[in-house]
């Protein structure tokens, strides 16, 4: 298997440098790293995205995710492995990727619940890591992208923070 076209982030010049000044900024939040990743997952498995699966569930494995969190991530509302604060983040993460599945695509009870946990920086911080996973999803599913040994090099080279 092979892509269709090199990473186009690496491709064009000042592409890669400004995804990652973005998800740089969504860390000044608070929001915790976990929490990012998590959602980073989530998001990845609705998109069909392999590397970025593989990249997320590997960087949560490396930040010491118990494997039933990891596993359990696409069925965290049967799962008892998640806090309230980062059920309202999946579900704001489900909203956001989903935009096009209901008439009210985020909708105020999945809002409300986020801004319970999370202060405004904070909801800011989600609504930008969950709008620059969806990119790096569209951008590696468009180009098919795989996944391979390249991400565990990745991950030992790079804090989970920095991973696309």
């Amino acid at each position: 298997m092979e892509p269709r076209l090199a990473h186009p982030a690496q491709t064009l010049p000042g592409a890669m440098q400004a995804l990652m000044r973005l998800e740089k900024a969504t860390q000044q939040a608070g929001v915790p790293e976990t929490t990012q990743e998590l959602l980073r997952l989530r998001a990845d498995q609705i998109n069909g995205c392999s590397a970025c699966v593989d990249i997320h569930s590997r960087a949560l494995k490396a930040a010491g995710e118990p494997d039933e969190r990891i596993f359990t991530v696409a069925a965290w509302r049967e799962s008892i492995y998640f806090s309230e604060a980062e059920r309202a983040a999946l579900a704001l993460t489900e909203a956001v990727t989903r935009l096009s599945d209901r008439p009210e695509p985020v909708p105020d009870d999945v809002w409300d619940e986020a801004a319970r946990h999370y202060d405004e920086a904070q909801l800011a911080a989600l609504v930008l890591s969950i709008a620059t996973i969806n990119a790096w999803n569209r951008i590696n599913v468009a180009t098919q992208q795989i996944t391979g040994p390249w991400v565990e090099q990745l991950i030992s080279r790079q804090p989970a923070d920095t991973a696309a």
